[in-house]
């Protein structure tokens, strides 16, 4: 069945409508019941017993749990002001199950961007273990989510088992599997045999057989993302407007999706999504497809004949279902046009953190919605901390500050027209499609779902066996998510960690998940969560507020001794919340 009708009220005005009214505390599902009155958490010891030690008996019952903390121990972590450059004020530890954020301006968003896979809180002593480093996180994770790591065996598969002191409801199957191939006929050819119950990203040439298969069930995913052909503008020749002006009239976007895509694909007239309630701005066109304006242009800049390298990582994601195959025909594209283009393919994990580091030239690449709204696709890539369009449009990033600092949604949308008549002008990017694509399923497993704008949750899908095996587009950089932005990354943080809010099942809603309730104050400048009671990490520690605090100034403070990750850029800090505390 194709989800994209139901999907796209949601993203609409209901969906915004939702998020303004974000500060009114969400009805929480039931808790897990409160440790007993007698029951009291253990002091830490200094090393936490290895995972087959087990307490004597005259010992406390949790070896890695940290004592409640008192009123004089609660954590804060406060700028001075805001002239520092960032959004986020402080993140106070109220009290042990309360912690309040503290913005520098209204941010009616807030609760989308903090469910994030990014922003998963891990237990504050283990964070200090670690230091932050996502090398040695990686080896052990600890969260709070209803499967923890069992193995990851690097180039083949994740092995979860289920948390047995999981505070929600437990995971309906004992093991989930993680695996990954970049070949959409080979994830099939493993689902159609029975070696695996799931897949991403169905071929474009394979909706039908799916269909057709008794056995297997295709679940369409919305179009909620885009595909674009990015620049630099400071490497040349992409330095000179002239040149990506051209590119953008020498691309026939059409041709591509007509060509490459699934059905429910559309060619992207703005860098937005039509379907969001604001961001996208039809009455402000992209470039039309124009190869003799492209040669005049070229021409005009002493640019003809020339010679440029295009890059891209050769994995397939929603936003892009052929990426060597697209890759060639805009090679042929801007043949046309007088352009000879090298191919260069890769590796995922380089790639991206190359372009976050602004060192990629001419490349393809998208993004998938992490909640329904503009800032989520604007901000993020506009913004003054991003780095892979080179310098940034001091006269975009004032537009985009305006724009999500009011939940008028007129207002809005004037301040993201604006940014798209400039978009078009400047051109650091080229929009092409927004990709629809598909999931699918062993016809028996129960819970299968497909999700628009987060991670699948492993924990829900039953098959009648006792392992469930889903097998993505490729390998995850990581499992500490905080210094990530990679989809396949997302999947496998996804089922060990858990964030403050969540999305509901198939939905772009937020509700209670770490906090059981949230509010905020009329400006929406102050966010209040109420934690969980009882929440346990798989090390055995208790969630409290000052896990929230520490988990949060490790991306936050630069000066922070766990502020490490994997490449210290916390690509998803910055976007959402602006520069670092104490960064240099």
């Amino acid at each position: 069945m194709n989800t994209k009708n139901r999907f796209l009220p949601a993203l609409s005005a209901a969906a915004v409508t939702a998020l303004l009214l974000a500060a009114c505390a969400p009805a929480a599902p039931a808790a897990p019941a409160a440790p007993a009155a007698t029951e009291a958490p253990a002091p830490a010891p200094t090393e936490a017993p290895t995972p087959t030690e087990a307490p004597a008996p005259t010992e406390a019952p949790a070896a890695t749990e940290a004592p409640a903390p008192t009123a004089s121990a609660m954590m804060k972590v406060e700028a001075p002001n805001c002239d520092y450059g960032g959004k986020m004020k402080a993140i106070e530890a109220v009290d042990e199950l309360t912690v309040k954020f503290t913005l520098c301006s209204p941010d009616p968003a807030f609760p989308y961007k903090i469910a994030g896979d990014s922003f998963a809180i891990l237990d504050a002593d283990y964070l200090n273990e670690t230091g932050g480093d996502s090398n040695k996180i990686s080896e052990n994770p600890v969260g709070t989510g209803p499967y923890k790591l069992k193995e990851w065996k690097r180039g083949e598969s994740i092995t979860f088992e289920a948390f047995a002191d999981y505070w929600g409801e437990k995971a309906k199957t004992p093991t989930a599997v993680l695996r990954w191939s970049k070949e959409a006929a080979q994830r099939l050819l493993e689902l159609q045999s029975g070696n695996a119950d799931g897949m991403s990203n169905v071929g474009p040439d394979d909706f039908e057989t799916v269909e057709k298969d008794a056995d297997l069930k295709l679940i369409e995913v919305p179009a909620a993302n885009i595909f674009y052909i990015g620049f630099n503008n400071t490497i040349p020749p992409f330095d000179d407007d002239r040149v990506r002006l051209a590119f953008a009239y020498g691309i026939d976007r059409q041709r591509i999706v007509d060509d490459y895509y699934p059905r429910g694909s559309v060619v992207a007239t703005s860098f937005v999504p039509t379907s969001f309630a604001v961001g996208a701005s039809p009455n402000v066109p992209w470039h039309e497809y124009n190869p003799e304006k492209a040669k005049e242009l070229l021409k005009e800049a002493g640019k003809e004949n020339l010679e440029v390298t295009l890059t891209y990582r050769d994995v397939v994601r929603g936003y892009l279902p052929n990426p060597g195959v697209v890759a060639q025909e805009i090679q042929a594209q801007l043949k046309e046009i007088g352009v000879n283009v090298k191919i260069e393919v890769k590796e995922s994990g380089a790639f991206l953190d190359s372009v976050t580091a602004g060192k990629e030239a001419f490349y393809l690449l998208g993004w998938g919605a992490d909640y329904p709204d503009a800032t989520n696709f604007l901000d993020y890539h506009f913004g003054p901390e991003n780095k892979q369009y080179g310098k940034p449009y001091d006269d975009i990033v004032a537009l985009l500050k305006e724009g999500a600092s009011t939940a008028d949604l007129a207002k809005r949308q004037a301040a993201y027209d604006k940014v798209n008549e400039l978009l078009k002008k400047y051109v650091p990017m080229i929009p092409v499609a927004h990709g629809g694509s598909a999931l699918a399923f062993r016809a028996d497993v129960e819970g299968a779902h497909a999700n628009p704008v987060s991670a699948l949750v492993f924990a829900v899908m039953a098959p009648p066996r006792d392992t469930f095996v889903y097998v993505q587009n490729a390998e995850p950089i990581s499992l500490n998510c905080a210094d990530e932005s990679d989809g396949e990354t997302f999947t496998a943080c996804a089922q060990i960690y858990e964030t403050l809010l969540r999305f509901k099942l198939g939905t772009a809603e937020v509700e209670p998940a770490l906090a059981e309730s949230y509010e905020s104050n009329a400006d929406l400048t102050e966010w209040t969560f109420k934690l969980r009671p009882g929440v346990k990490f798989h090390n055995g520690a208790t969630l409290d507020a000052n896990d929230v605090v520490a988990t949060m100034a490790a991306q936050w403070d630069a000066k922070n001794p766990n502020h490490k990750g994997r490449t210290g850029s916390f690509e998803y800090w910055t976007a959402y919340f602006g520069s670092f505390l104490n960064a240099q």
